[in-house]
């Protein structure tokens, strides 16, 4: 196992956040890091554990699995509730109990007015979130509007 430390501003540039969610998570506990004088520096091993690693395949065949981030720019708040609750809904609602599940995470960054939909899980059920994302988010009725997107 690596015992590589990243700095905050390296998660976050990682990641694609801003710094101040990345000192938010790991104030929640959300992400385990360590201080090092005034400094937070984060383990490989939790990053990868934040972000979904995927776990080890089964003797039986490799494991194939895909990440994907959306990014939603000119989104707000209201609007990307309402997009992580049908995600997350989604997913939940057609979950094969035979298939791994698929992870999902959903980020709000309020002064960018952007949302990001972090998916790891199976290429076919991760092709469907996309798909609905799509028709969601740039269908004629989308859940933005014409107003909420940038």
């Amino acid at each position: 196992m690596s015992n590589e430390m990243y700095s905050v501003e390296q998660v976050a540039d990682r990641l694609g956040l801003h710094v101040r969610t990345v000192r938010g998570y790991i104030r929640s506990g959300r992400l385990k890091a360590v201080r090092i004088g005034k400094q937070y520096r984060v383990a490989r091993a939790d990053l990868d554990e934040l972000t979904g690693r995927p776990p080890v395949p089964a003797a039986g065949g490799p494991l194939v699995e895909v990440s994907s981030i959306v990014q939603v720019d000119g989104v707000d708040r209201l609007a990307a509730d309402r997009l992580s609750t049908l995600v997350v809904a989604g997913v939940n609602a057609g979950h094969d109990p035979a298939a791994p599940p698929l992870r999902v995470q959903t980020v709000y960054d309020e002064e960018r007015r952007r949302m990001k939909v972090v998916l790891l899980g199976g290429p076919a059920e991760t092709a469907e979130v996309l798909r609905v994302l799509d028709a969601v988010l740039n269908g004629d009725n989308g859940l933005l509007g014409e107003g909420s997107r940038g």
